[in-house]
């Protein structure tokens, strides 16, 4: 069950690994790299790679570490972009990169067609390890701090007992556990079936060509470092004097081993591979042997072809399981020997400590529901792997599997009009087409053909009224005996009273930022939560297991399938409203963060007048099947105030000119309430001991080494997104974490962490994007004062005059 992904490195005395097959990692290329286009999967690698270095030291078995560096092969302007866009991201991160012209790329690896090359991204001390060592010398580290090993040990059955524990049936005896990690690899799913869970993980059959000695390999004086040629789509490293080749098929040709899911792996399926075909990867062994022509001579030793794990998105599912008690996963690695000693990492300090070491919400089990059926899998892997090496683009979006069952209830209403997104299963318009608009997907690194209707969407609600589908929330009802004693433990605000609506927090007991959820208490103690789309069953499963652990008496529905939500927003979206319901929608009669059960255009429905544009507006909570009816009511009662649709660009470039800050970007798991300028929301005096309470005390009486600042930027054609560089008398001195351009003020806007010393008002800074460094200056927040602050200055101002 337990494959040496947890490599026991102190962390557990008593460990018991159940293993299937020994040999897990024969069948990899073995390459080990820091790079990652992610954030903080980055990290993973980092620790993965710091544990191979000291491994052979540590427990006396050669793991066959190789360090020669390794290149990315940009050969068109669009990868010359991306890889700029990369090094953006990595100046404040601790891996060394760097983006070298052809010269270099030729000196490090000599044998390359370099007319082919425009630029590489260089990474030192990247390189492949031998996947038998490694195996040996992880299990070798396990057993020194105690764990036992046993193999082969197929596990027949999983029972969890009454104390929350597990009792794991296998050939060598039931082994009780205290909790369950399955890191086993494409026997996943069939372990995860032996508790009713249906993980969303398919092999893929990857084949790599290992050639015979090559005399121009064997004359070089030092190891090549590993090459990857994106656009051929292959990765390219040295085998002891010959070459070894793989490459990522396209999804027409590749091939996924379906029937496993269908029936399963066959019993005693470990040591064996699957069997090569040539003819699906010769247009890659031609494009390989025009960048690297010394392959054209090169005799075949070995077509090797074996099952990697994929996931619907490549990314790996790791952490604990929603709906499972002490069950976890470690499963889906596309790349398995780089993450294997970071995860192992990860996953112990996590248990450890309860609460992740670093936010890594994109590699979350949860991030998965009911709607990854098996057709969508399939459909999204072959995607995946086809698409491996294809240009990442700013806001990607990739179209295979979709829609999934999760569309709203006005989906067919809208999903022609304009440019849909992909969140947690469901469709959500980004924005929306007019006359005279480039329709369409088109991504860039910079301003592309959204740019200016999403202007156009911004002034709609700043100056008329607009209607946004915020269906993909998540959506739980809350209620019990305990529900209020519950919520004022796992949130650091305090818990609205009848009728009220309020923006809380949930804290990791080190006091970081877990989630932020919109709680209205719809009648005594029934709360209605409000969460993210990607958020969902994370939050539901941290919820919970509170309730397990504390023993609450509450009731927890999970309603997002359930209920569809519409916001309306803008200054006239009173006069829409007020044209369909009797209730009086009046700034008196209905104020702000109020909530009310109304009836509008004839529907029953739910309505919080809370809008995340910062404009004046209602969120309306309804009925699926009641969707389309209240859409179609509003838009007709709002055709004189010049109603029409907006999407969630015009949404995010909105809520920052606002302020707003926004979960997974300013707040995460690796940043705490006090220095992300959620003082507000944080009420440390009141009498419920929350989670994290005692953590923000101590850091608030130790003194923030950070804050998170309001830039504006003086730029050209490219806005900031998040997660870049910023310098300051040219040494790296902090990162933005979410940037869009403010059409209200005609400039590009961003959050950032930056050190105190920084963050004082007029401060300037650079920010770089694409390579470039721009002028940057810490502001005064928000350059747009939201609606219900504008409203109270001028009554303020009429009371006096």
């Amino acid at each position: 069950l337990l494959r040496i992904y947890v490599y026991a490195h102190g962390y557990f005395k008593s460990f018991v690994v159940l293993d299937h097959n020994m040999t897990l990692f024969l069948f990899q290329a073995g390459l080990t790299t820091y790079y990652h286009p992610g954030i903080n999967l980055k990290r993973v690698h980092y620790d993965s790679i710091k544990l191979y270095e000291t491994l052979e030291a540590e427990t006396g078995q050669a793991v066959g570490l190789h360090q020669p560096g390794s290149v990315r092969i940009a050969s068109t302007p669009a990868r010359v972009d991306e890889m700029r866009y990369q090094m953006t991201r990595t100046h404040w991160n601790v891996t060394e990169q760097y983006l070298i012209g052809p010269e270099k790329v030729n000196e490090l690896f000599p044998l390359l067609n370099i007319n082919k090359v425009l630029a590489g991204l260089y990474t030192p001390e990247d390189g492949h390890i031998d996947p038998y060592s490694l195996t040996m010398a992880l299990a070798a580290g396990a057993r020194m701090y105690g764990a036992q090993i046993y193999n082969p040990a197929p596990v027949t059955g999983l029972s969890p007992t009454a104390d929350g524990k597990w009792d794991v049936q296998t050939p060598h005896g039931t082994i009780r556990a205290n909790r369950i990690v399955n890191t086993a690899g494409f026997w996943a799913r069939e372990v995860g079936k032996l508790i009713g869970l249906e993980h969303p993980t398919i092999p893929v059959h990857h084949q790599y060509v290992v050639t015979a000695t090559v005399p121009e390999v064997k004359a070089l004086k030092q190891e090549l470092p590993v090459i990857r040629d994106l656009e051929g789509s292959y990765y390219l490293r040295q085998e002891r004097d010959g070459l070894l080749f793989g490459p990522y098929e396209k999804m027409e040709k590749m091939v996924l081993q379906d029937s496993w899911v269908r029936d399963g792996v066959p019993p005693g399926f470990g040591k064996e591979l699957f069997e090569s075909d040539l003819d699906r990867i010769m247009e890659h062994v031609e494009m390989a042997m025009e960048m690297v022509p010394v392959l054209k001579t090169a005799d075949i030793i070995n077509i090797v072809s074996g099952p990697i794990t994929y996931t619907p998105d490549l990314l790996p599912m790791v952490g604990p399981h929603h709906g499972v008690p002490n069950y976890w996963t470690a499963i889906g690695f596309g790349y398995g020997i780089i993450h294997a000693g970071g995860i192992g990492k990860f996953l112990g300090n996590w248990i450890l400590n309860g609460e992740p070491p670093y936010d890594l919400i994109e590699c979350d089990p949860n991030r998965y529901g009911k709607w990854a059926d098996v057709p969508f899998m399939c459909a999204k892997a072959r995607e995946s792997y086809g698409y491996n090496n294809v240009v990442g683009y700013p806001k990607e979006e990739r179209f295979s599997g979709r829609p999934t069952y999760r569309t709203s209830g006005v989906y067919e209403l809208l999903k022609d009009k304009g440019s849909m997104g992909f969140h947690a299963g469901w469709e959500q318009p980004h924005w929306f087409y007019k006359s005279g608009d480039e329709t369409g997907y088109k991504p860039s690194f910079r301003r592309t053909n959204w740019f200016g209707p999403v202007g156009r969407e911004c002034q709609l609600v700043m100056e008329k009224v607009g209607v946004i589908d915020l269906t993909p929330f998540g959506k739980f009802i809350v209620k019990g005996k305990d529900s209020l004693k519950l919520l004022d433990r796992l949130f650091a605000n305090t818990m609205p009273k009848v009728g009220l609506t309020n923006i809380s927090h949930m804290l990791t007991p080190n006091g970081r930022v877990f989630a932020e959820v919109t709680i209205t208490q719809l009648t005594p103690g029934e709360f209605l939560l409000i969460t993210g789309s990607g958020s969902e069953l994370h939050d539901l499963r941290w919820i919970e297991a509170e309730v397990a652990d504390g023993g609450y008496e509450v009731e927890i529905s999970n309603v997002t399938d359930d209920i569809g939500v519409l916001g309306i927003a803008g200054p006239n979206s009173r006069k829409v409203l007020q044209k369909l319901t009797d209730e009086d929608m009046s700034d008196a009669g209905f104020k702000f963060l109020h909530c009310k059960q109304i009836q509008l255009a004839g529907v029953p429905l739910r309505a919080i007048r809370i809008s995340y544009t910062g404009e004046l507006g209602w969120e309306l909570y309804m009925d699926q099947k009641n969707m389309a009816t209240v859409y179609k009511a509003m838009m007709e009662a709002g055709k004189d105030e010049g109603i029409d649709n907006f999407g969630t660009y015009a949404m995010g470039s909105l809520r920052l000119e606002k302020g707003f800050r926004g979960w997974g970007a300013e707040m995460n798991c690796d940043t705490n309430p006090l220095e992300a300028g959620l003082d507000y929301f944080i009420k440390l005096n009141k009498p419920a001991d929350f989670i994290g309470k005692a953590a923000l005390r101590e850091i608030k009486a130790k003194g923030l080494k950070r804050k998170l600042s309001y830039l504006t930027l003086d730029t050209d054609d490219i806005d900031p997104e998040g997660n870049e560089t910023i310098w300051y008398n040219g040494k790296v001195v902090g990162n933005t974490t979410s940037g869009a351009y403010s059409y209200t003020t005609q400039q590009s806007l961003a959050f950032a962490y930056l050190p105190l010393e920084l963050c004082s008002v007029g401060q300037k800074v650079e920010v770089e994007l694409l390579g470039r460094k721009y002028p940057a200056m810490v502001t005064q927040e928000p350059l747009v004062l939201t609606e219900p602050t504008r409203t109270r200055l001028q009554k303020k101002a009429k009371s006096k005059s």
